[in-house]
């Protein structure tokens, strides 16, 4: 691989000769996108013609069914393109941070950091007194706890990262970590009351449909923050994939680089988990294909690659999901595993062929 020494603006970076090709690609993502999410807005348990749903949109159905397509259709397919976007956007940056192509907020245990949190706030206080207490405090307090919690799993996982080099190794300790804090759940789940067991173990299977107003308002809030600072952090993210060494000879305050991505990295991947539990495995696969379809690792072209890549096969599952024809409803973590995991073993398998990116 040759890469020429240039600033973040002008790296070559590898496979960046498809410029062409995306021109056709973009608009390709953005109609599939918005197709999948019109298509997530029809399908439910509910059998609703197109019609039926346009006229709900356009406050011109009756009452019933606007109930259905606002209430609940409308809001779940906007959670599930925000948790395709948050978590495929995280992934990315984790991927390029620690140059691991097999890192992700749910390989590593970021997820299980805000799980952690959100049990502390779930499991953690089940008197009754302090769960008013909490409940005072608004969506903000699930949401604060599943951030510190991230954010203490990656700067742990930084921390071992620079001193032990070896990817096998970094990963293997990521997932005894995450089962380390999945044994710390399991002893709080033995000590917590039925009612608050019950609530905890649902959240963990991962729903978009359960989402009120005002937690849609935060977790649309709470993710602009953190895709703002991913944005405004893609040439940092180019300095990094070419090595700390050349980042830092081109002048890259390397320790702020690291702060603002592990910052916007916790608040994406924590903000997803507090409000619709551990989504496994988008995080991971998306950037991977994201990668392979547009040919590129300059972070100016995957982070929108990724956010409407992401959007896609979030959107995918939920359909998926809501099992077209029935009104069974799978948990979203099972169909996103059943479709991340396929990628991921087909990453580690041909890891040789796209080991340049990292």
């Amino acid at each position: 691989m040759t890469i020429l020494r240039r600033s973040p603006d002008t790296a070559i970076l590898p496979g960046d000769g498809a410029g062409s090709g995306r021109r056709i690609l973009f608009p390709v993502l953005i109609l599939l996108a918005v197709l999948l999410f019109i298509l997530d807005i029809l399908v439910g348990s509910v059998t609703l013609s197109t019609g039926e749903v346009l006229k709900a949109l356009f406050s011109q159905a009756d009452s019933g069914t606007e109930t259905i397509v606002m209430k609940f259709r409308l809001p779940k397919a906007v959670t599930a393109a925000l948790v395709g976007i948050a978590l495929s956007v995280s992934g990315l940056q984790m991927q390029t941070l620690f140059r691991n192509p097999m890192a992700g907020p749910y390989v590593l245990g970021i997820s299980s950091g805000a799980s952690l949190g959100v049990a502390f706030v779930i499991l953690g206080f089940s008197a009754s007194s302090i769960q008013f207490s909490i409940s005072l405090l608004g969506n903000w307090a699930l949401v604060a706890a599943a951030w510190a919690g991230a954010g203490a799993v990656m700067i742990l996982i930084m921390v071992i990262s620079s001193r032990v080099k070896d990817i096998m190794i970094v990963l293997i300790l990521g997932i005894m970590l995450s089962s380390g804090i999945s044994a710390i759940v399991s002893i709080m789940q033995y000590f917590t009351s039925e009612s608050m067991l019950k609530a905890y173990v649902i959240w963990t299977m991962g729903s978009l449909g359960n989402l009120t107003s005002l937690q849609l308002q935060v977790l649309v809030v709470s993710l602009a923050a953190g895709i703002a600072a991913t944005l405004f952090s893609s040439k940092m993210l180019n300095a990094l994939l070419l090595g700390e060494n050349y980042a830092t000879s081109i002048g890259l305050n390397v320790k702020f680089a690291r702060f603002l991505i592990l910052a916007s990295t916790s608040i994406l991947a924590g903000s997803v988990t507090a409000f619709c539990g551990p989504v496994g495995f988008i995080g991971i696969a998306v950037p991977h294909i994201a990668r392979i379809i547009l040919r590129s690792s300059d972070h100016r072209v995957l982070i929108p690659g990724v956010i409407l890549i992401g959007s896609i096969a979030m959107l995918a599952s939920d359909i998926i999901s809501q099992m077209p024809g029935s009104d069974k409803v799978l948990p979203v973590n099972s169909v996103t595993s059943l479709i991340g995991i396929p990628v991921v073993i087909w990453v580690v398998l041909r890891n040789r062929k796209y080991s340049g990116f990292f």
